[in-house]
């Protein structure tokens, strides 16, 4: 037969398990530290578009050009625009 002491030895130590896992259980992750953080990616400063750019996008628009075909299409239209803006001197 056992004792009291010994129950509330017993029921003491068995809360001590229960309680510590539930302690566990609800514990939040801590959050970081506002100079921890990480900073948002910085974007770099795109380059104004040039009006020969413009006009061969647009160009590739009307002809429906997509795609590699469509890098294909610009580089082509980009350098024909620079050729022929340089003749005229």
């Amino acid at each position: 037969m056992m004792t009291i002491s010994s129950r509330v030895a017993v029921t003491a130590f068995a809360s001590l398990f229960l309680i510590s896992s539930a302690f566990a259980q609800t514990t939040t992750p801590a959050a970081p530290a506002p100079a921890t953080r990480m900073a948002p990616a910085v974007k770099k400063a795109e380059k104004p578009r040039t009006a020969a750019s413009l006009e061969c996008s647009k160009e590739a628009d009307t002809k429906g050009v997509h795609g590699k075909e469509r890098k294909k299409f610009m580089s082509e239209c980009k350098k024909a625009a620079k050729d022929s803006a340089a003749k005229p001197k």
